[in-house]
Parts: structure tokens; C-alpha cells; sequence
């Protein structure tokens, strides 16, 4: 048998830390909740290098005060390159900021990755911390400035203010860009809900002499009330969100010239109601791409643009799939080959890397299997081999690989069986790696991509090593359908007694772009669980199918009947936990947020035999409620599926709440409208059933800093009363 096979086997089997006994001979307590909380400032967790990453072909990160800087394969491979008192120095704050106990927050910029953009004290500084030399300055408008966006040339900026582009550039000049800019015709922000794989608006050309952005004109959508009341008298805040079925908003490109000062617009085209997504400039800075998919989002037609006209230029090729597609990455072009480009996508099954000409010819696959390619990493060899990172060697790991262009030569670069975050150095030469897995507490390496070799840079420590802390174990169960696999996590209560019946949760998910098992410290979970079983509970998650990284036959079994599977498969992770001797199959309870908690909900009200209690936090109760761009992806629209609407709209069934449900949602939740659990609260009181009910105000879709140990409170008292 192949090692990479076997590797694989040892992973689809079970496994488990060492036991808690042999820990408890040394451990005096167990965490605390806010120890065990994520986000807490108190909360228990592996550390790593302070802002690891690469500056150009060296590595750089923060020790206490100090920018350090490492050059793999240098005799000295490591130095100090800046101090917080040079950089302070440098910037002419020498007296400000030098009581700070780290090293000022920076980012890397520019085309060759060799500066520093830090923003400190009213103004956006570039330097080159090689030299030590200060390159631009811009200056800053806390009040009005909400978006920064250096150009890749480092001579100038795009900024959002008061709703229009302004382009600056460091010698003080600036240009407004546009001007009719309003909270319904936004510019340069994030379009579409965020969704396929947009992060951004603002889209400079890879000289700087041109900027694309994003023109969303949102006026046909009517808004939402959101009420702020931390003020005396509440105040609104009107939220543009396009619901299931409703009118969505137009999108159109535009493309600001800075040496003509003029601006045009890409020609779209008909119908208005479409997605433009994925852009992403050619290397030479005269064409645009886009992926432009339509509003029934069951076909993509990558098309190409000119920056000089606007004009369409061609199609280059078209995919649909007959349930959904959801382009979600950027073209990558090779380097010395401005003709040639990487593009990731599902066509067959599973995401995988394409190579393909600008003219739209498709040169061959590159990554095959049944395995998801989860990132590209870059280029190495000048352009003649990619990096990436997937799940071939299990669905709950992640691990990187180089491959030729022509898909030759493949070589597993991260062999150890985990969790593996990698990025590559300017030439790919180097990755560097974070590695973690159920047995291996985080540490971060630096690995040759051409060899594999690998060197530890820093190891954490454990950070529970004299805690009394849970067994935790991996595993699998099959799927509804009787063939499926699907990973578990199950979390022990310390101290543990085989002979006991013990209480236990369900902590669940089962969404689209989600997978909460997986082979890394503490196996993916977050804290709240880890606690829960010091407080003597079973806790136990399982990935079915609609969840992310299994590739879309797996997830797209949830398409226009939301729950309906997914309830499924939990319920075979239900009779997984029945034939376990020690879980109390009378004291069973099922948490999840936002999908979470809509399973949470859906299976209170279709399982109230099974689920005693339970806790839905920041709950989709009513998918027409929800926005246009997600919920028709997976449901269609609530005209073309009236039925599918209708069984997953909660509300409809609050007459069949039998157990104890403890709804919880932000006031000002942007994601999945307070409205869900308002109605749902308001048919129980129709049908004389008792939810129970809190709420976060000022808290969006999550509750997050200091008052989410208070939440994990309230969640935990809400079981250990009920359950």
C-alpha cells in the first residue's frame, strides 16, 4: 500500500488525544468558561508567530518590539530588521506610540511584496524596512475615510468617503472620482451580499495607472429598519437586503483612468438583475475579466472587457449546472505567459485547476480526483508549476502540493496528516506552513517546494498541558443514503466512567461553506463544547451532507428542500449516539447558530421525540426572509418553489414545539434579520407553545468580544437547567 493510502486509512479511522487519566495525574483544574470561550482575552489557546509572513522571498514577523526578518537557506537566518523606536523614528512620531508593547500593525504592499503600508497617528505611511527608508505618506480623515486601497505602484490610493472614490496620491493631490455617490448608489464597496468569492470593490490595474470598481445602484430594493437603541431616542439605519424572489440590485464596472481623468463604464448589458463577479485585470492592464453569472445562478459566462472602451470583447467559455454554480475565485495568470491562466472551478464534481489561453482554448485539466482544491497558493519556477493546497488526503485535513502546469510531476509538499495553512514566498521557492492536528499543538515551518524539506520555526506550547481536559475522538458513521461517509467529532466528559449514562448535545451546522470537523487542535470546535464536557456532557458534531469540502454532489443534495437531507443525516448521527452505552438517549440536546440554528429549530420541531432541548442562535426561520444571492442559490426563487418555501418556513410549525427551545438573536443582526425569530416567537404564541427567548442588543449575526462568554453563560445554564 502507497503511504499517501495508508496515511489516509490511519485518518478515516478513529482517533483520540491521549487519555484525560493520564493528564489528570498532573492537572490541578479544568478551564474555565472564558478560558474555553473563543475571542475571550482570558481564553486558552496555541500561539504562533506574530504576523508571520513573507516579504517578497524572506519571511518577516513581530517579536515584542522588534520586525524580525528571515532569509531561508542564509547561514543567519534570522535578524532584527526594524524596531517599533526606529519605525517611530522613521514616521516622525518618535514620541508617540512608544509605550506600545508590540510592533506596530503593518501590511505588505506593493507589486514585488517589499513594503510596509502602517497607518498610525492620522496618516497612511509606506516604507521599505530594508533600507529603512520612508517611500510615501498619505494622510488620513478618520471621520470620513472608510476605505484604503494603495495602489500596486505605491504612488497612490483609492479611498471611500462619504459614499464616492477619491483617488490621492502622495504628494497631496487628489481627485474625486465620482460624485453622485448615496447609501443607495454605492461605489468601490463589496457588492452582491458579499457573496461569490467577493471581498472588495476597489480593483487598481497592475500598473496604477487605472482603477475598476464596483457601481451598485441598490434603489429598486426597498430598505430594511434597523433600529439602533443606544441612543435616548432610537435611531434607523436603513439596510438595503434584497430577499428571496424580490428585486435585487444593478451592478455595473467602472474604470477610472488617471492619466485622462475620465471614467467609463463597462457594457454589461441586459438584464440588470445578474451577478458580476471574480473581476480580475489581464497583466498588461488592457482588459478586464468577469465572471458574470445570471440571477438563476445555474450558468457562468466568463467574458472579457476593454478597459480603454468598455466594450465586450469575447466569451470565453460558459458553464452551467442545472441545480447552481458559484464561481468563487479570480483568473490567475502565469507568469512570462500574459496569454495562459489558472482557473479553479467544480465543472466535474469536485474544485479543481484548469488551464486555459486568453482566446477561451482550454490547454487541460490540471488536478484531478475526487478531492476539493481548497486554494491556490501561486506560482513557482517562473510560472512552470502551481501550489496548492486540498483535501486529497482526507476530507478533514489540509495539505499542500506542487504540480506542473501540465499536470505532471505532483508532490505532496505537507505529508504529516493535519491542518496545514500555507502561502508562498514571491518566487514560490518557499511555503510557509501552520501546522496543527488532534495530536499536534500548532507550530509554524518554512518547506521547500522544491524539496519538501521542511524547518520548524516555532513550536507552541500546550496551552492546557495542566488542565483537566475532554477525550476527543474522529471518526466516521454513513449517511442517509446508506453509502455516504460523513466525519464525526464526539468530545468525552473528563473524568469519565464508562459505566455512567452521561447528558448530551448535538452541536450542529450542516450548511453550505461549513465544516466544523476537522483534524487539527481540538478537532475544530470552538470552546463552548470543550467546556461543556467538564461539565459532564457528551458532545458530538457531525458534517452531512450539504456541508462544504466534500465537493457538490455532496452539498447540492440540500437544493431546493433546505433541511430535508441534513436532518438526515443527523438523525443516523442520533442513532450512532443511541448504541453508545454511556449517552443518556433520554437527555438529548442540539445547538447551532444561523444555519445552526435553523437545523436546531427544524429538528426541535421534526424530532421532538429525540431532542429534549434546545438552543438556535441568530435562527433562519423563513427562507423568503432570507437575501436573494444565498437563499435562491440553494432554493431557487419563492415563486418557482412554493412548496419548498413553505416546508422550510418554521413558523408554519410552531404548533409542534414540544421541548424547551431557547431562541437568541442580535438586534441589529444585518446576516439573517431579527424579524426570523420575531415571527417565529409571535406564531408560538398563536399556537400556545413557549419558546424561550434572549436577545443581544447592538450584537450583529454573532455575539462576539467580552459579551460572548456572557452568551456561552446563558447557553450553559439554559442546558444544565432543562437538559
Amino acid at each position: 500500500m502507497k503511504l499517501r493510502s495508508l496515511v489516509a486509512l490511519l485518518v478515516m479511522l478513529p482517533t483520540a488525544l491521549p487519555s484525560a487519566s493520564a493528564q489528570e495525574r498532573e492537572a490541578t483544574r479544568t478551564p474555565t468558561l472564558a478560558e474555553y470561550t473563543s475571542g475571550s482575552p482570558s481564553q486558552l489557546r496555541p500561539t504562533s508567530l506574530r504576523a508571520l509572513q513573507w516579504l517578497g522571498d524572506d519571511y518577516i514577523y513581530i517579536q515584542e518590539r522588534n520586525l524580525i526578518l528571515g532569509t531561508p537557506g542564509a547561514k543567519k537566518a534570522e535578524r532584527t530588521l526594524l524596531t517599533q523606536d526606529e519605525l517611530l523614528a522613521l514616521i516622525g512620531e518618535g514620541t508617540k506610540g512608544n509605550t506600545a508593547k508590540y510592533f506596530s500593525p503593518f501590511q505588505v504592499v506593493g507589486r514585488d511584496q517589499r513594503h510596509l503600508l502602517i497607518t498610525f497617528s492620522g496618516k497612511h505611511y509606506v516604507l521599505d524596512p530594508r533600507t529603512k527608508q520612508l517611500t510615501t505618506t498619505f494622510e488620513q480623515d478618520t471621520k470620513r475615510e472608510k476605505t484604503f486601497d494603495l495602489a500596486p505602484t505605491l504612488e497612490a490610493s483609492a479611498i471611500i468617503k462619504d459614499h464616492n472614490i477619491y483617488v490621492t496620491t502622495s504628494r497631496g493631490e487628489e481627485v474625486q472620482v465620482t460624485t453622485d455617490g448615496s447609501p443607495t448608489l454605492v461605489y468601490g464597496s463589496s457588492v452582491h451580499q458579499n457573496e461569490f468569492g467577493i471581498h472588495g470593490g476597489l480593483f487598481w490595474s497592475p500598473d496604477g495607472s487605472q482603477l475598476a470598481f464596483y457601481r451598485m445602484d441598490q434603489s429598486m430594493v426597498a430598505p430594511y429598519p434597523i433600529v439602533h437603541t443606544n441612543t435616548r431616542k432610537a435611531t434607523r439605519q436603513d439596510l438595503y437586503y434584497p430577499m428571496a424572489g424580490m428585486p435585487i440590485h444593478h451592478v455595473t464596472v467602472g474604470v477610472y483612468n488617471r492619466a485622462t481623468g475620465k471614467t467609463i463604464y463597462l457594457n454589461t448589458g441586459l438584464p440588470k438583475e445578474k451577478y458580476l463577479t471574480n473581476i480580475t485585470w489581464s497583466p498588461e492592464g488592457k482588459t478586464i475579466y468577469i465572471a458574470e453569472v445570471n440571477r438563476q445562478q445555474n450558468r457562468m459566462e466568463l467574458k472579457s472587457y476593454s478597459a480603454e472602451t468598455g466594450e465586450p470583447l469575447q466569451t470565453l467559455f460558459v458553464e452551467e449546472n442545472e441545480k447552481y454554480i458559484e464561481p468563487q475565485h479570480p483568473l490567475y495568470f502565469i507568469p512570462n505567459r500574459p496569454n495562459e491562466f489558472i482557473w479553479q472551478t467544480r465543472r466535474d464534481g469536485f474544485s479543481h485547476l484548469y488551464r486555459y489561453t486568453t482566446s477561451g482554448k482550454l490547454l487541460g485539466q490540471i488536478t484531478k480526483g475526487d478531492f476539493e482544491v481548497i486554494s491556490f497558493l501561486g506560482f513557482a519556477d517562473g510560472g512552470k508549476t502551481l501550489l496548492y493546497t486540498s483535501t486529497e488526503q482526507s476530507p478533514i485535513n489540509r495539505v499542500a502540493y506542487r504540480i506542473s502546469i501540465d499536470g505532471k510531476g505532483k508532490k505532496l509538499l505537507t505529508p504529516q496528516p493535519g491542518w496545514h495553512i500555507a502561502s508562498a514566498s514571491k518566487s514560490g521557492k518557499y511555503l510557509l506552513d501552520t501546522f496543527e492536528s488532534l495530536h499536534d499543538v500548532r507550530e509554524n515551518r518554512l518547506v521547500s517546494t522544491a524539496t519538501g524539506r521542511d524547518q520548524r520555526l516555532y513550536q507552541s506550547d500546550n496551552p492546557e498541558a495542566s488542565y483537566i481536559t475532554p477525550e476527543i475522538i474522529l471518526g466516521t458513521i454513513k449517511a442517509d443514503d446508506g453509502k455516504t461517509d460523513l466525519h464525526y467529532r464526539l468530545i468525552k466528559p473528563t473524568n469519565f466512567d464508562p459505566t455512567k449514562k452521561y447528558p448530551t448535545i448535538v452541536y450542529v451546522y450542516n450548511g453550505p461553506h461549513a465544516q466544523l470537523v476537522q483534524n487539527r487542535f481540538h478537532a475544530g470546535s470552538l470552546g463552548w463544547d470543550l467546556y461543556m464536557a467538564t461539565q459532564g456532557y457528551v458532545l458530538f458534531t457531525i458534517d452531512g451532507r450539504g456541508s462544504d469540502a466534500r465537493g457538490t454532489a455532496f452539498e447540492q443534495v440540500i437544493h431546493r428542500h433546505l433541511g430535508l437531507h441534513e436532518m438526515a443525516d443527523q438523525m443516523r448521527g442520533v442513532d450512532f449516539l443511541k448504541s453508545l452505552p454511556y449517552v443518556d438517549t433520554n437527555r438529548i440536546g442540539v445547538y447551532g447558530w444561523s444555519y445552526g440554528g435553523f437545523m436546531t429549530t427544524n429538528l426541535m420541531l421534526t424530532h421532538p421525540e429525540t431532542f429534549k432541548v434546545g438552543v438556535a442562535g441568530g435562527a433562519v426561520m423563513d427562507w423568503s426572509r432570507y437575501e436573494a444571492m444565498y437563499g435562491e442559490r440553494y432554493m431557487d426563487t419563492p415563486q418557482e418553489n412554493p412548496e419548498g418555501y413553505k416546508a422550510t418556513n418554521l413558523a408554519l410549525r410552531a404548533k409542534d414545539l414540544r421541548g424547551r427551545l431557547l431562541l437568541i438573536h442580535g438586534t441589529i443582526d444585518p446576516v439573517v434579520l431579527w424579524q426570523h425569530t420575531q415571527l417565529f416567537v409571535e406564531a408560538c404564541v398563536k399556537a400556545d407553545t413557549y419558546p424561550d427567548y434572549m436577545i443581544y442588543p447592538e450584537h450583529e449575526h454573532n455575539v462576539r468580544g467580552a459579551d460572548r462568554v456572557h452568551l456561552n453563560g446563558v447557553i450553559t445554564r439554559f442546558f444544565k437547567d432543562h437538559l
